[in-house]
């Protein structure tokens, strides 16, 4: 962090406190204090960029949108989803006109405003706005995309909020088997897919699937991580509603065990 407070403060004394990089380098400051949790230091840095990138570059420039996706995704962490909605909102619309409704960074905003959409409940806006951002990632990136599979996870979260379990599956599924090849959020689909399974009353097939998920995540953290005690918990659960007590007991009852010497857990709910 010195090292770049450093970097900053000579080029704010060589270039000038004006000049592009200068901005530049002040935003890599921004997102350094972001990243350690000092909200006190990002958050003005944060706004200072953006008012200054906003009187020197002007309120359509990449990098001035730039810092205002910065700033968005910091309100979103924080919980001011509805304040990230509107920065996100402008953004969009400015991003659009400027770069193109297919530029990378405008998928990237219109992304980040379903899940706000989402996380306030406005699941049908959510949906639809996500659905064109998946068609044109699909389009622009190609399907088995990073990217791409962010999006479709997101939509498949929307249908299951509207009801739509089936389609939710289907996605899902088809989301899980791309990860697979391509993705290291594989098990995070996976856990995903088997909530859709027991939603649609396929008990059997989401007790395979966690079955198969608990395997891997003791193969890849180790039996003590929060996830892989999350998904054993999952496994638990569907062994119980397909009349297996004796090893959902069993199962329960490890958990408490290796929980009990970690403290509370942290659940992991999947994109």
């Amino acid at each position: 962090m010195p090292l770049l407070e450093r970097v900053v403060a000579d080029s704010e004394r060589l270039l000038g406190a004006d000049h592009p990089d200068t901005l530049a380098f002040r935003s890599n400051l921004a997102a350094a204090y972001h990243d350690l949790g000092d909200a006190q230091r990002a958050i003005p840095l944060y706004e200072r960029v953006l008012a200054d990138r906003r009187r020197v570059l002007g309120d359509d420039h990449p990098d001035t949108l730039t810092s205002r996706n910065s700033i968005a995704d910091y309100l979103r962490e924080v919980g001011a989803t509805r304040a990230a909605r509107e920065v996100d909102e402008d953004a969009l619309a400015r991003l659009r006109r400027v770069l193109g409704p297919d530029h990378p960074a405008t998928l990237t905003t219109q992304n980040n405003l379903g899940r706000d959409l989402s996380r306030l409940g406005m699941y049908q806006a959510a949906r639809e706005l996500d659905e064109d951002t998946l068609a044109r990632r699909r389009r622009v990136h190609g399907e088995d995309h990073p990217w791409t599979l962010i999006t479709a996870s997101n939509l498949a979260f929307d249908l299951r909020r509207l009801g739509e379990a089936e389609a939710a599956r289907d996605l899902d599924a088809d989301t899980l088997a791309r990860r697979r090849r391509v993705h290291p959020q594989t098990l995070a689909s996976a856990n995903n897919l088997a909530s859709d399974l027991r939603r649609l009353g396929d008990v059997e097939a989401a007790r395979d699937l966690d079955a198969d998920t608990l395997a891997r995540l003791r193969r890849v953290l180790g039996d003590d991580h929060p996830r892989t005690l999350t998904s054993a918990s999952n496994l638990a659960g569907d062994l119980d509603r397909l009349g297996d007590r004796h090893a959902a007991a069993e199962l329960r009852a490890d958990v408490r065990h290796r929980r009990s010497g970690q403290g509370e857990a942290t659940p992991d709910n999947g994109p």
